[in-house]
């Protein structure tokens, strides 16, 4: 197993913990910063392993496979785990993680017909937005912070959306057409 795959399957061990840490205050007055501390390096693993993939060439199926899947568990952990604590509400974590299913239900539509889509400059930023408004959100400091989480759930709301209809419009042909 290379080091790409260890990495990924370094990040799927350390959702439990994360969660474990973002929902049950372990250490009093630190838990928080733990599953920060952790949200933060799994979600740094996923941009590590792809580099030294493509830049190493040890791309794998199996890291085509489990790569994206990390994230997705990984992100969609800390969705349930906000709503869970009362930071986000129930009904953006469902548009969310809808959305990832759409997605994921296109690209095996387009890989049953041999054709791998790479995520688009949207998705890139839903997830990015994504990810600093999770880490703002378990920091929890109140004030302006409070603000500054608002307005990245929105924005991770929007680009949500915007990626969606982008990656439909794109693709359209996978399930019009039933072929690429």
């Amino acid at each position: 197993m290379n080091l790409p795959n260890k990495l990924t399957i370094l990040r799927v061990l350390m959702i439990p913990f994360f969660v474990l840490f973002a929902l049950a205050d372990l250490i009093p007055g630190y838990s928080k910063y733990i599953a920060v501390a952790l949200f933060v390096t799994a979600s740094l693993t996923d941009l590590l392993d792809g580099k030294i993939a493509r830049k190493y060439n040890m791309v794998t199926n199996f890291g085509k496979f489990m790569d994206p899947l990390a994230d997705k568990l990984l992100v969609c952990a800390a969705l349930i785990c906000l709503v869970s604590t009362d930071r986000l509400p129930a009904w953006i974590v469902i548009v969310i993680i809808s959305r990832e299913f759409i997605i994921s239900g296109f690209r095996l539509v387009a890989s049953d017909n041999g054709v791998v889509i790479a995520a688009s400059y949207w998705g890139k930023f839903k997830t990015t937005f994504q990810m600093l408004m999770i880490i703002v959100l378990l920091l929890d400091f109140g004030g302006a912070f409070d603000l500054l989480g608002q307005l990245l759930v929105w924005i991770s709301l929007a680009l949500t959306i915007i990626s969606l209809i982008d990656y439909l419009i794109k693709n359209k042909h996978v399930i019009l057409e039933g072929s690429i």
